[in-house]
């Protein structure tokens, strides 16, 4: 509560002078100038990186060829349909030592997929990635889903892209909170160029690497989005990604069995998510040295793709696939079971390569496979097994990552249906709960939490930015008087560079001044009337915080439906209609 002084001086005679230093504008458009400064470098970024995301597509191409059918041409063939016969169990082992010995003598930070690393980064690292993993983290990719891994090539360009980004905030001068944005344009930018959906690298910018909701963070993500987009459309095509037949409005009963389906899902994506950690946990104990582990992992990739060669390599075919519906039942168990084991046992061994194609395989697989079993039991249940594999992708993506608006607009944009909304809400909203309530950390975290890394799981307004000063000072010290100590008064008029705060500041505001200044407390003046009106101190705005805090997490009855409460309910509390 304001305290009104009276009989005092103000802490500084030139009160007129001090309220001129103000530089709330300009701040203002110092701001606006960053932000539009960010926005260019972003699109830079997203420009340079879907040049790099086709160059990624024709280089795994290219290993595709030459390892599998011997011919140096960069078009795309599938490596299930060589003809290699038991020899194709060394090539992916091959491409594991390869890669290994890139991770000894390059750098160690091209192991794993991408979007874990880049929030370690951002996290501990003020979004510093060495430029070095602009280049090796594309070619280890290719050269370890070109040998058959059954990798995406989203999770690589994610991690160039964010490379390229952090790489270019280290170059001019900039904060980290600006290089930070440049990260996650530049990963998400990579995302949409592979994919052509800008809205679910928005929101997966927002979910997993920003960390924060705020004009100056989307907008540049934003603009890198639509470059990427663009470019997606330029250099990739402009239909959907993943087609697949027209989806009808489903009934309510039908909605009812998708949004099971994914409650099914939600528990698979917390069994998958623990295996691929186990797995990783294996290969820790062995006794050899880590620059081994992806050229064992290949030989099991290499095992299991000799007898279901549709596992090895990135195997967006498969996707397209299974949602047109034509994939019969024991297919579908087959995908589903041999590309879990394959990409688990990869990724757990510490090649390059990415998890969100995976994810979308065996997800859409397991939803298709649950869906054709529903059709034949209840041949009138109004559910379409397409429909049934894209909530099934969507719902298993939401619950190992817990990316839940990235997971259904990825699969709105790159199918186009947009009948597929409802039905994606609820399996993902069933998922999404599952791995909430049942899961600690998810296949994004997981890996960085072991090593003590905490990552924020909810964004909130700050507390102190919606609190004003004049809301919380007090009087206590600010006059001067014949009863104030000299070493009071001293203190109070020889504040350096006149340090103050206006009551209609934020205590935001002023706990920055206070922890940049090394003060603990700070005059307050009047926006009105120029003149002082108060102190703030520390314990304050600690005092203020702490009560913040405790106020959104109180819980109390404001409605009672005792006969009483129902009577002031239904007539009005006291003179109130």
């Amino acid at each position: 509560m304001k305290i009104p002084i009276v009989n005092g001086i103000p802490v500084s005679p030139l009160l007129s002078d001090l309220t001129t230093k103000t530089t709330g504008s300009k701040n203002s458009l110092l701001l606006k100038k960053r932000l539009l400064f960010i926005s260019a470098l972003s699109v830079v970024v997203a420009m340079a990186i879907s040049v790099v995301a086709k160059a990624l597509i024709y280089l795994i191409n290219l290993v595709t060829n030459i390892f599998f059918y011997g011919s140096f041409n960069f078009n795309f063939h599938s490596p299930a349909y060589n003809q290699l016969g038991a020899w194709v169990i060394i090539i992916p082992a091959i491409g594991g030592v390869l890669v290994g010995l890139m991770a000894l003598y390059g750098s160690k930070a091209i192991r794993g997929h991408g979007i874990p690393e880049a929030m370690e980064q951002i996290l501990v690292n003020q979004s510093k990635i060495k430029p070095s993993i602009t280049f090796l983290k594309p070619l280890s990719s290719a050269i370890a889903i070109g040998t058959g891994g059954p990798f995406g090539a989203e999770g690589p360009i994610i991690a160039t892209g964010g490379a390229l980004g952090s790489t270019l905030g280290q170059v001019f001068k900039i904060t980290n909170n600006e290089r930070k944005i440049l990260l996650a344009a530049g990963a998400t930018a990579g995302m949409t160029a592979i994919f052509g959906t800008p809205i679910a690298g928005i929101f997966l910018a927002i979910e997993l690497l920003l960390f924060e909701f705020s004009p100056k963070a989307i907008l540049p993500v934003a603009l890198a989005c639509i470059t990427g987009a663009a470019g997606h459309h330029l250099l990739f095509e402009s239909g959907p990604v993943f087609p697949m037949p027209n989806v009808l409005i489903p009934t309510n009963g039908a909605l009812a069995i998708y949004s099971g389906i994914g409650l099914v899902i939600g528990f698979l994506s917390l069994g998958l998510t623990k295996v691929v950690y186990y797995i990783e946990d294996g290969f820790e104990k062995l006794p050899i040295h880590w620059m081994w582990w992806p050229a064992i992992g290949g030989v099991f990739v290499g095992l299991v793709g000799y007898f279901y060669p549709h596992t090895l390599g990135v195997g967006y075919d498969n996707i397209t696939h299974v949602l047109s519906g034509n994939i019969t039942i024991t297919l579908l168990i087959n995908l589903m079971f041999f590309k879990f084991l394959s990409w688990a046992i990869a990724l757990g061994s510490g090649t390059s390569g990415g998890t969100l194609a995976p994810l979308l395989t065996i997800g859409g697989a397991a939803g298709a496979l649950m869906g054709s079993i529903i059709s034949v039991i209840f041949p009138g249940s109004g559910i379409s097994v397409p429909l049934a594999g894209l909530v099934g992708m969507s719902a298993m993506f939401a619950g190992a990552s817990r990316a839940y608006l990235t997971s259904i607009t990825f699969a709105l944009e790159a199918t186009m249906q947009s009948n597929a909304v409802l039905p994606l809400l609820g399996a993902c909203s069933a998922s999404y709960l599952v791995s909430f309530l049942l899961m600690e950390n998810t296949i994004m975290t997981e890996k960085i939490a072991r090593r003590g890394v905490f990552t924020p799981d909810s964004y909130r307004a700050d507390p102190l930015e919606k609190l004003s000063v004049s809301q919380v000072i007090t009087a206590d010290g600010i006059n001067l008087n014949g009863d104030t100590a000299i070493k009071d008064a001293e203190e109070l008029l020889n504040k350096r560079k006149a340090l103050f705060i206006k009551d209609t500041d934020t205590l935001a505001l002023a706990a920055s001044i206070m922890a940049k200044e090394n003060v603990y407390k700070l005059p307050v003046i009047s926006a009105k009337h120029n003149q002082v009106i108060g102190v703030l101190t520390y314990k304050d705005i600690l005092a203020s915080y702490n009560y913040s805090v405790e106020e959104n997490e109180l819980t109390n009855l404001q409605i009672s439906l005792k006969r009483k409460g129902l009577k002031i309910l239904i007539k009005g509390r006291g003179n109130n209609s």
